[in-house]
Parts: structure tokens; C-alpha cells; sequence
């Protein structure tokens, strides 16, 4: 399923002007999406209304001067860690994280895998 996922991000999201990172630990999936507005609003509706995906929630929409993915259509995270466990999670990391402690991650993910 994460293939296809992943197969479909890189075949469309260039044509939208779409880049980004999928990080996939576990059960818990963290997305960060970078391009045009309307087509960042159009591609999270998707998300939302795909049936392979529950409990979608945005946790942070900012508007960004540099993109942290610009080469890629969409990276896959296989690098052991650089995210919240799953015990994190369970205790509400995410929910009480602020913008730049969600951010840090991405960023550090995206210096370890420039393009």
C-alpha cells in the first residue's frame, strides 16, 4: 500500500508543483507537503477522503520562503529515527509540539538527503 502511495506522490506531485517527505514509522505517518497553495489544499483533500488513510490531522500551515525538498517529488524516510517514538505520540507529542519542534525533524531530514 505504501508503494503505491509513494509511486503515485512521485508520478503526480510534479506536475502540481508539488515536493515533500513521507515518514512512515510504524502505524504513525508524518507528511510534510511544500508547493502552491490550491494544490496543497486540493492534495490534503485527497488525503483526507482516501480510504487507506484515518485520523488525518494538520498539525501545522505556514507559508515557507525555501523549500527544505525542492528535488523531490517525494521522499521516502527510511533513516531509523529522527521523529517522536510511538510512546511520544501516545502521550500527545504532536498535539503539544510547537511550529519550529515540528519543523526540526523535516529539517534535519531534509540536510541528510538533499537530492
Amino acid at each position: 500500500m505504501l508503494a503505491g502511495i509513494l509511486s503515485a506522490a512521485r508520478r503526480n506531485n510534479p506536475r502540481l508543483g508539488i515536493t515533500g517527505a513521507l515518514v512512515c514509522r510504524h502505524d504513525l505517518y508524518l507528511q510534510l507537503i511544500e508547493g502552491p497553495g490550491e494544490a496543497i489544499d486540493a492534495l490534503y483533500a485527497q488525503i483526507e477522503a482516501d480510504d487507506r488513510h484515518f485520523d488525518v490531522r494538520l498539525l501545522l500551515s505556514e507559508a515557507m520562503g525555501e523549500r527544505l525538498f525542492p528535488n523531490w517529488a517525494m521522499l521516502d524516510d527510511t533513516a531509523p529515527s529522527q521523529f517522536w517514538s510511538a510512546q511520544d505520540v501516545a502521550k500527545g507529542a504532536l498535539e503539544t509540539a510547537s511550529p519550529e519542534e515540528l519543523r526540526a525533524p523535516f529539517v534535519r531530514l531534509a540536510a541528510a538527503n538533499p537530492g
